[in-house]
């Protein structure tokens, strides 16, 4: 992977979404992705923005058409910004959770998992995750930009 090339200041995304992490006690919740982006990749639940919702009304709702749960509150902790070489431009906020009712459950898109956060799947997950995701976990919050050629990473840069 080469260095970080500074990312464009003029950067507008054309996708907006989420993604939501939920934890219990040293555990991730995390979704086998079944359907769009990512499929095949283990990741938080989460999903595009429909018109008119905010970041926060679409993680819930996501959650909720993914997993049949209905989530508490969550936490910004952070956004994402990916530049693929396609031309897909995706903003995505991160939310932080610890309650939820229901029991996650498999549906069309995802199939739920419980993870110990000492030993997550990073190898199954977006090549981005590992720069981010535990320091995320531990409580800090973030701002990352990456420029990805489908699945390979081409440059990242993360502040805390």
């Amino acid at each position: 992977m080469e260095e970080a090339e500074p990312f464009p200041t003029d950067w507008t995304p054309n996708m907006r979404a989420n993604l939501v992490f939920l934890t219990r006690g040293d555990a991730l919740l995390l979704i086998h992705k079944k359907t769009g982006l990512g499929a095949g990749k283990i990741n938080g639940p989460g999903g595009k923005l429909e018109p008119g919702e905010t970041a926060l009304e679409a993680a819930q709702r996501e959650v909720r058409e993914e997993l049949q749960i209905e989530v508490g509150e969550l936490e910004k902790m952070g956004e994402l910004h990916f530049d693929f070489v396609d031309g897909l431009k995706l903003h995505c906020v991160v939310f932080h959770g610890t309650e939820f009712t229901g029991t996650p459950t498999e549906t069309r898109e995802a199939k739920p998992e419980w993870f110990p956060i000492a030993d997550l799947p990073l190898d199954r997950m977006w090549a981005d995750d590992r720069h981010w995701l535990p320091g995320m976990l531990r409580g800090e919050k973030f701002q990352a930009w990456f420029r990805f050629d489908g699945e390979v990473m081409l440059s990242r840069e993360v502040k805390k």
